[in-house]
């Protein structure tokens, strides 16, 4: 921590005035503010933390097909200090999901692909149960068992698990891959509860697909990065 050199990964727009204050008390300069993927549960914090914090840039995936100062892919690496955060491209939750993973290895950011003994659904935005099976079990369960897996969100308040632990114990992945698809494929899931209050225009979930209007400076600059859909799993 020499540096002082700093990533945010999903930031949230109500507390990036938290995170921002946060930042200036530690002494820190956020380099990135980066996304896993574009959200629908909640409204990206990267355009204020810009605007609060100037030079910090914002990070997405290439195949997001969304807005942001930096596109990264398969292999890139955002670099602060002494570390550097590999991406490794997730598909099946939305096509444009990303984990990053530290460069020793010993913690993982996983977006909505992995969640703590769950996953995100499959059911919108090209998301697909097959690309999210092969996508866990190649890129984030081939990692050390004793690596730190930090979920973007979790809805029991849980914050961190271990390779370990979602290889042997998470009771979706743990299945073969055809039940995963059987048991993905008839989740059944509503909407996002609040995406009609975000307002932006969507690909919803196979078969049912209905276009919103954006609204006026609804997330500050960077309204774009929330126009594609991670629903609640």
């Amino acid at each position: 921590m020499k540096t002082k050199e700093a990533v945010l990964i999903d930031p949230v727009l109500e507390t990036a005035k938290r995170d921002s204050t946060l930042v200036k008390q530690l002494g820190l300069s956020l380099l990135y503010a980066a996304n896993t993927h574009c959200h629908a549960d909640h409204i990206t914090g990267t355009g204020l933390l810009k605007n609060l914090l100037p030079g910090c840039r914002s990070v997405i995936s290439k195949d997001s097909g969304a807005s942001a100062d930096i596109h990264i892919q398969e292999g890139d690496s955002l670099k602060f200090g002494a570390f550097a955060l590999e991406a490794r491209t997730t598909p099946g939750h939305t096509d444009g999901c990303l984990t990053y993973v530290l460069n020793d290895q010993s913690m993982a950011f996983t977006g909505d692909a992995l969640l703590i003994r769950g996953c995100g659904r499959t059911d919108f935005q090209q998301g697909s149960p097959e690309t999210l099976y092969r996508s866990v079990h190649e890129k984030i369960f081939t990692l050390p068992g004793d690596c730190l897996v930090y979920p973007a969100h979790d809805y029991t308040g849980q914050m961190v698990s271990t390779v370990e632990e979602e290889r042997t114990l998470n009771p979706r992945l743990t299945l073969p891959k055809e039940a995963f698809v059987e048991l993905m494929d008839n989740l059944n899931l509503p909407k996002p509860k609040q995406i009609e209050t975000f307002g932006v225009s969507q690909i919803f979930p196979k078969g049912n697909q209905k276009a919103y209007k954006q609204k006026p400076n609804q997330a500050g600059p960077d309204t774009s990065q929330i126009n594609i859909p991670a629903l609640q799993p």
